[in-house]
């Protein structure tokens, strides 16, 4: 698949690369957003929500691993399976509804579920970039050349 490089310098540059994904996303998009803490993956998803019209206040679902949203235009499924222990723990989650539903579906610290993630997804990778500066994000976008940002 093809990778595009973004850079952020701030916040808001990363929420508005998340908003037009938002824009343009179709039901049955899967996201998966990985990086190490603090890169940016909340600010990402919280544009996505923007961009499908979605009012709700978006937080990382880390202890409750998914939370749904359903005021938007099409519903957003997002996962955060930083706490999983494996693949099997989303079996008991029924992730397959999510994942192959009627909405887009997000999925922060994908890479500790990666035999479940299906091919097509769009894969997301944010880095920092200390040496330019404490804010600074390198933003992997790798994923269907529809992908719009």
């Amino acid at each position: 698949m093809p990778e595009r490089l973004y850079t952020s310098e701030e916040e808001k540059a990363t929420f508005e690369l998340g908003k037009r994904l938002g824009r343009s996303a179709k039901p049955g998009l899967i996201v998966t957003l990985d990086g190490d803490l603090g890169t940016g993956k909340t600010v990402f998803a919280k544009g996505v929500a923007v961009g499908l019209g979605i009012s709700d206040d978006v937080v990382s679902p880390t202890f409750t691993i998914l939370k749904v949203y359903e005021s938007g235009r099409i519903p957003l499924y997002h996962f955060d399976v930083y706490r999983i222990a494996d693949s099997d723990e989303m079996d008991e989650l029924g992730y397959e509804e999510y994942f192959f539903g009627d909405g887009v579906t997000l999925v922060e610290w994908s890479r500790l579920i990666e035999e479940i993630i299906p091919e097509d997804a769009i894969r997301i990778t944010m880095e920092k970039d200390l040496e330019k500066g404490f804010d600074h994000r390198r933003i992997t976008v790798a994923g269907p050349d529809e992908t719009d940002l």
